[in-house]
């Protein structure tokens, strides 16, 4: 159907609605009034020729901005929806208009083609008149930044921003998944009245969301990983309210969220940040900085911080700025009711990260009450693992108000003192129940209440994916496993006992990749298939699995006491001609999105195709495994996990004798023994491999 048969039927339907309307007025003999607009609000973008407008997977934004120009020009539309799956290549901006929703199946993905070479501040989708619109919304699909195709360019320059508007108003972003990208998910300048939430947003090149100069701004219910910057971030921003999310990343990035204020000229003094989840961020949890010339107290005060749960944030040794909070040049800020688990440095300091920021004036006040910290860890270059740590005694100052501590590394004070803080020796932690909920009559209490709404108790794994295709389930289970684990093995361990240096047992079901080695298709990446196999076929071709579960959550000083890996048989179902003897080797270090049978990484080979390992005796290509289970070529799979004790392998791994590379497993000798087990992809949740860790806790 062609642009004029489709805008004509419109004019037929339009017809047609008018003749019914003179029908009930001659009939019920009364006054109605009614819309004359039509019923159908929305027009659709899709491939192959099947809607108004049609894409072919080359400049795909020509026939989207058509589409979003005609709902801009035909006030009677509403809606633009991109139909899936499809993959929409776009090679220049997409320009939306007021009053415009642009939305998409889960399936539809807006991609940046490779090498776009484009200029600086040019985004993926922007406003339709530069002077500024209002009223739009942009939900329900997925944006691929396509990092790795444009890596001419640096990230955090303000190259290939995802959606970027100035001068707007009334703007919502949600149900996204936005990530690999240079800049920003989310950039707005100069606006008003935006809300951003239920987003999965994974390593961009710059913030996740950046306001600048606006007001009137909500962030909530977001499950971001950084890489670059922060996760939500703030440059001169008022009336603004984070909460409800989860924020951490993975060795990369800045802070989890960024209050910041530079110079005089705006206001900030109405800031609310609650019920997050911060967790091993590379550097604070929350960074709070107002610097520049001077301004009056008005201008920058009652940032107010509670019932959030920081958990080893500050994971970057060279971070200065590592800790829960860091903060200088704000006053009166409130910080009460958190709950500081395992930061680095110092769970709440008063410092300037660089002489950049640095703060004009004095009596900046902090006031932290009813929070417990514990467990604070010490940083190289953030300090020696103070619950509360002033550097900037000269101009700022702390009170503080019962507060729970204990078992800080540096001490509780530096250049700090209370007379009603709590030492909380483990009589605190008996008075937990299994729930996390606390006892009557605790001066620090309601910090444990804390997190998003339903968290940190409890999780539904069924959101992780949302019916999204295998590889984007994969890339958001890599986004969120660490929280999902933490939520329930962490936070759990913490509850029960894991200062009294209880034995405790946790359970990894997530892995971050596992990966097959399949010797008759040896370029070919295996990284999303639901099975994962080891041995010889009958008829020829070795098969290997290479597999990594993250560590990060357990410290050097826990005592592991056992490290079992836990594999699910369930191919074939008959005898095989020879005994199958499982065996698991350290590997070297390997690219889950590269590794292949003949290379670890693109354009890197093995030295030894279908893998490079070395054994327990640290001898390459050894023959002594670490772990090993013999399956007899008349055994049948009996519908249960197969265990194998790979204690020593996690141990050299957690102490940091060796990077965590995973686990090798191969068959001892491959020779017509092929086995298959589930891998991580495997829709049954409870027949996935695992990792289940028995220790003591630090």
């Amino acid at each position: 159907m062609s642009e004029n048969q489709w805008i004509y039927r419109q004019g037929e339907k339009k017809k047609k609605g008018i003749l019914i309307f003179i029908l009930i007025i001659l009939v019920a003999s009364a006054t109605i009034a009614i819309s004359t607009a039509s019923a159908e609000t929305t027009v659709y973008v899709n491939t192959g020729g099947s809607e108004n407008f049609n894409c072919d997977g080359t400049d795909d934004q020509v026939e989207i901005n058509k589409a979003l120009a005609y709902v801009a020009e035909h006030p009677e539309f509403t809606t633009v929806h991109l139909k899936g799956p499809n993959t929409y290549v776009i090679s220049g901006s997409i320009f939306i208009g007021s009053n415009t929703i642009l939305e998409g199946d889960s399936t539809a993905v807006i991609k940046l083609e490779d090498k776009a070479g484009w200029s600086v501040e040019k985004p993926l989708i922007t406003q339709i008149d530069s002077s500024g619109n209002q009223n739009i919304i942009i939900k329900d699909f997925e944006i691929n930044g396509n990092h790795d195709g444009n890596n001419e360019k640096g990230r955090g320059k303000g190259y290939y921003n995802l959606i970027h508007f100035l001068n707007c108003k009334n703007i919502q972003v949600h149900d996204m998944y936005m990530h690999d990208s240079h800049g920003d998910g989310l950039k707005v300048v100069t606006g008003s009245n935006i809300q951003f939430y239920n987003n999965t947003i994974y390593k961009l090149g710059h913030d996740a969301l950046y306001i600048i100069y606006s007001s009137d701004v909500e962030a909530w219910n977001n499950k971001i990983t950084c890489r670059t910057n922060s996760g939500l971030r703030v440059y001169n921003g008022n009336k603004i309210k984070f909460y409800n999310n989860v924020i951490n990343s993975e060795g990369e990035g800045g802070a989890g969220i960024e209050i910041q204020k530079a110079g005089s000229s705006t206001v900030m003094n109405d800031i609310e940040i609650y019920n997050n989840l911060l967790y091993e961020t590379n550097a604070a949890g929350i960074w709070i900085t107002g610097y520049g010339s001077a301004y009056s107290k008005d201008s920058a005060k009652n940032v107010y911080i509670h019932n959030n749960k920081f958990y080893k944030t500050g994971i970057n040794p060279g971070a200065n700025w590592a800790g829960g909070v860091v903060l200088n040049g704000f006053y009166d800020t409130l910080i009460e009711n958190n709950l500081f688990d395992g930061c680095y440095g110092a769970a709440i300091a008063h410092k300037e990260v660089t002489t950049e920021f640095s703060s004009s004036g004095s009596g900046y006040t902090t006031i932290a009450r009813n929070n417990i910290i514990i467990n604070t860890k010490s940083s190289p270059s953030a300090g020696e693992g103070y619950a509360f740590y002033n550097k900037l005694k000269d101009t700022h100052s702390f009170v503080l108000q019962n507060n729970c501590l204990l078992n800080n590394a540096g001490g509780n004070y530096m250049y700090a003192s209370s007379t009603s803080d709590t030492q909380a020796d483990p009589a605190l932690i008996e008075q937990l129940d299994n729930n996390g909920s606390s006892v009557q009559n605790l001066p620090c209490a309601d910090a444990l209440k804390v997190g998003p709404q339903g968290m940190p108790y409890e999780i539904d794994e069924q959101d992780i994916d949302k019916g999204q295709e295998e590889s984007l389930e994969s890339k958001i289970k890599m986004a969120i496993s660490k929280m999902v684990r933490f939520v329930k093995n962490i936070y759990l361990s913490f509850i029960s006992g894991i200062s009294n240096g209880e034995k405790l047992k946790i359970a990894l079901p997530l892995v971050v990749s596992d990966n097959r080695l399949k010797e008759e298709s040896p370029n070919i990446t295996y990284r999303e298939t639901e099975y994962m196999d080891v041995g010889e076929m009958s008829d020829g071709g070795k098969y290997r699995e290479v597999i990594l579960f993250d560590l990060n959550q357990l410290g050097e000083t826990d005592s592991i006491e056992k490290a079992t890996l836990s594999l699910f048989w369930y191919y074939p179902e008959e005898a095989r001609p020879k005994d199958t003897i499982l065996e698991i080797y350290r590997p070297e270090k390997w690219c889950e999105e590269h590794v292949t049978w003949v290379v670890k990484e693109t354009e890197i080979p093995w030295q030894n195709p279908g893998g490079d390992w070395y054994d327990k005796t640290g001898v390459s290509q050894g023959s002594t495994p670490y772990a090993a289970i013999t399956l007899k070529g008349s055994d049948l799979p009996e519908g249960r996990y197969y265990e194998l004790d790979v204690t020593d392998l996690v141990k050299e791994y957690t102490s940091g004798k060796y990077e965590n590379t995973g686990f090798l497993i191969k068959a001892g000798v491959e020779d017509n023994n092929y086995v298959a087990f589930y891998s991580s992809e495997w829709q049954n949740k409870d027949q996935i491999p695992k990792l289940t860790i028995e220790y003591t806790g630090e």
